[in-house]
């Protein structure tokens, strides 16, 4: 017999869980609506030399391909060493390369800054494990055609107010720059040709410490004065005393010789973001080690930070020179993904809806004419409502209709004439 259970990494919702999550994506989506930015949609699936154009990093090992239709076995053997040769396309495994290639094909029919909503399933051949899956949402805003530091600002801000109306107060984003992160490992004497290494070994620092960190490079065999350096600076004694965000603040996570022009912009995003968020801290933390390991970052790179949980839960950054992959010529472009999965268990019921939610128990008898009367009418007026036949066991009954979220009940007689609606709980 075959197995009933979903695949590896995918799931099922039931009812309550789908409403929930619904609940969550209603929210998400106005507000990224009120900021000013409109939802498109792409297709699921992309051209295979599209998502393996080197820009997706680590996630295009991990792409769904589609075998290629009419192949047939000595076509497939021959071709059983090159991907390409099997597969013409893909299950797309983020929604940043659609995007690209959607503003490339569309762009004449686009505003010169594109404000986009794309909210959908991605695929990933990920190992399953908690928190994990090799289906998910993704919640994405970017903004295409604007090159100053207002884009992040947008961004930051849109996705804080979000947040904020999920009712997880309290957020904050780290931030950095891929072009300071250059800059520190040119300082510290990495060559160019090793430092994506570097980078990835550095994105680790976190989960391994300093230690580890230096352990890792020293066994990959970078190089040894380098790691020095960057070992020596990674232990360095460090002061607490406080100085809002701004640029003697990254100034002093960082290293001497960085370009003033990547610190000037984060200061300058900071200032912007404090400015909407009247009276509160700036939701700003300036890390010089935050990495992100999507290799299209240009610049500007974020993770957005709740104190409830010790991981992100989310983040985007620059990438200026993707869309150019597929245009010919170069657009600015930045972004910012909601991590669905990850906040969606931490919402609680704050987004439940205001509606009510009416169950309506009839007699087995009862006159189907008057009952549908009766549920139009409660419709009408702005309820949602299910029809359930009465059982012996009323209590389970009604225990059923709260787990999925009907918040009151009417108990309905043979001629289905009079109602009268009591809360369940």
């Amino acid at each position: 017999m075959a197995s009933v259970t979903p695949p590896r990494g995918m799931r099922d919702f039931l009812p309550a869980d789908k409403a929930r999550r619904e609940r969550v994506l209603a929210v998400i989506r106005e507000r990224y609506r009120a900021h000013g930015f409109d939802e498109i949609e792409t297709p699921v699936m992309e051209e295979y030399a599209r998502l393996h154009a080197g820009i997706g990093g680590d996630n295009e090992k991990l792409a769904y391909n589609v075998l290629k239709r009419g192949l047939d076995a000595e076509a497939i053997r021959a071709a059983a060493e090159d991907p390409s040769a099997l597969t013409d396309l893909g299950l797309r495994y983020d929604l940043t390369v659609p995007l690209a290639r959607f503003y490339a094909t569309n762009r004449g029919q686009l505003p010169s800054v594109f404000r986009s909503i794309q909210i959908a399933p991605v695929w990933r051949a990920e190992r399953p494990q908690k928190g994990r899956y090799r289906q998910f949402v993704q919640c994405d805003i970017d903004i295409i055609g604007d090159a100053s530091g207002r884009a992040e600002a947008e961004l930051a801000v849109a996705t804080l107010d979000t947040l904020d109306a999920l009712g997880l107060t309290g957020g904050s984003i780290r931030i950095n720059d891929r072009r300071i992160l250059d800059a520190m490992l040119e300082g510290f004497g990495f060559a160019p040709d090793e430092r994506p290494g570097v980078l990835i070994t550095i994105d680790k620092l976190d989960k391994v410490g300093p230690s580890g960190v230096i352990a890792e490079l020293t066994g990959r065999g970078a190089d040894p004065a380098a790691v020095r350096a960057l070992g020596a600076f990674l232990e360095r004694p460090q002061t607490r005393e406080h100085i809002p965000f701004g640029s003697a603040h990254i100034r002093r996570a960082l290293p001497d010789g960085i370009p003033d022009r990547p610190v000037e912009d984060l200061a300058a995003i900071g200032d912007a973001v404090a400015a909407s968020r009247a009276e509160r801290d700036v939701p700003l933390v300036f890390d010089p080690f935050l990495v992100r390991g999507m290799g299209y970052y240009t610049g500007t790179i974020m993770e957005l930070a709740h104190p409830s949980v010790d991981y992100s839960l989310g983040g985007g950054g620059r990438y200026d020179g993707m869309i150019g992959r597929f245009l010919g010529q170069d657009v600015p472009a930045v972004g910012f993904s909601i991590g669905f999965e990850r906040i969606v268990d931490l919402v609680g019921e704050q987004t439940a809806s205001a509606a009510p939610a009416v169950v309506l128990v009839h007699d087995r008898d009862a006159d189907l004419g008057a009952l549908l009367t009766l549920k139009s009418r409660l419709v009408a007026e702005g309820s949602r409502v299910r029809l359930e036949q009465r059982t012996k066991n009323l209590k389970a009954l009604l225990e059923r209709a709260a787990n999925d979220g009907y918040t009151a009940f009417g108990l309905v007689g043979a001629d289905a004439s009079d109602l009268e609606v009591k809360p369940l709980g």
